[in-house]
């Protein structure tokens, strides 16, 4: 039998190494926010508040990029994205006051990172992809945490070898290259093979349900919550992880490659769970996410040696990568594919408003606390409130 590769491939590599690039900046926050801090003179809180601005105008950003995907199609979105952050990272790289800095790289570099991130290509995929749709948006969402484990040490080298200003225009730069060329050649809103063997013999489930049809539905709302935490805790680690170790008297080094370890490891592990995701209910799998990281997270705060410290980012590694890719494919399986890309968009909403709280709670509480126990507990109380909710969730049938 000869063997034939299926294109929908090509869509789901190309979008997971943008994904790795988008996200591996906004989760390097750690590695920037010292540098930044100390060239422009703002303090932990003042900072923290940029960033979690940012992450607030992410959140509004994707429903708009699920909108515009539905409306002109991925390509236009991915080459508005890349304009975008060619612009905002060389505006934030002459920045030297507050209202510059915080409309450059809080809201601009946001709109841009979130047009090309994982929610613009959500609709894409979930498009070539029925049978093996969770092992797709899986391997999707390790790009998220390969830009975790590839793009923070990066910086981190790049950063005090040539400053926070030149890495972020060399990355913008890096990005244009790689994306122009991918949404030209390989960003195929429409089926071009004649026979796709991951949707043969199976039905995708139609559904004309309306947005505000949706809304008054429990679990769009469940799972926006889960989002929330998901945002809350992964923005909190991604901003405060470095910042807290280095207080806890682990070196820069030691801090970044722990934090890195976290996504090194989900990509490995996202194989796996986005083959099991296919296979059991997507929900257990959402729950065992939520719950492996509420534990994770008030470990790691309390970590006080390195094997301690490598050990929890391996476990914490194993279900990093899970909360955004079921959530995206439970969607689809509830409420079809016609809508999935605004109602990510809106979830992933709930999951940047999470990201505000969590980037701002983390400045603010050290500031005025001395202690990152605090806000590192609630990401752990809230994580176990979402695996909790997650199991109440409707039963799907995608095999």
């Amino acid at each position: 039998m000869r063997f034939s590769w299926y294109f929908g491939w090509n869509i789901v590599v190309a979008a997971s190494i943008l994904t790795l690039l988008s996200s591996g900046l906004r989760m390097s926050m750690g590695v920037f926010f010292l540098p930044i801090a100390n060239d422009l003179g703002f303090s932990r809180s003042v900072l923290s508040g940029v960033i979690a601005i940012g992450m607030l105008f992410s959140g509004i950003a994707m429903p708009i990029a699920g909108y515009l995907v539905g409306k002109y199609g991925t390509r236009f979105v991915l080459l508005l994205g890349t304009l975008i952050i060619i612009f905002s990272t060389i505006w934030s790289a002459v920045s030297r006051d507050y209202w510059n800095f915080l409309f450059s790289f809080g809201i601009a570099l946001s709109f841009g990172t979130s047009f090309v991130g994982s929610v613009s290509f959500t609709p894409i995929v979930t498009k070539w992809f029925y049978k093996h749709r969770g092992l797709a948006l899986f391997i999707l969402s390790s790009g998220s945490m390969a830009g975790i484990a590839v793009m923070l040490p990066v910086f981190a080298f790049f950063i005090p070898v040539y400053g926070w200003q030149t890495t972020l225009v060399g990355f913008s730069v890096l990005f244009m290259i790689i994306a122009v060329p991918v949404a030209l050649i390989i960003m195929k809103d429409q089926h071009t093979d004649i026979i796709d063997f991951n949707q043969a013999n199976v039905q995708e489930p139609q559904s004309s349900i309306k947005l505000i049809e949706v809304l008054k539905t429990l679990p769009f709302w469940q799972l926006s919550f889960g989002l929330f935490t998901c945002g809350f805790s992964m923005n909190l680690l991604g901003t405060h992880g470095v910042p807290m170790l280095i207080d806890h008297g682990f070196n820069e080094m030691v801090s970044s490659n722990a934090i890195g370890m976290i996504g090194f490891v989900a990509i490995f592990s996202t194989l796996a769970l986005g083959y099991l995701s296919d296979i059991v209910q997507r929900k257990n799998i959402l729950v065992m996410v939520y719950l492996v990281r509420g534990i994770g997270f008030i470990a790691l705060v309390l970590a006080s040696n390195e094997w301690q410290l490598f050990t929890i980012a391996v476990l914490g590694g194993l279900v990093w990568a899970g909360a955004l890719s079921t959530s995206g494919a439970i969607t689809a399986d509830i409420y079809g594919v016609k809508i999935v890309g605004l109602l990510s968009g809106l979830t992933y909403l709930g999951h940047q408003i999470g990201a505000m709280i969590g980037s701002w709670l983390g400045g603010w509480a050290y500031d005025n606390l001395h202690t990152h126990l605090v806000a590192f507990g609630i990401a752990s109380l809230l994580l176990f409130i979402a695996a909790f909710s997650s199991y109440f969730l409707p039963k799907t049938h995608h095999n």
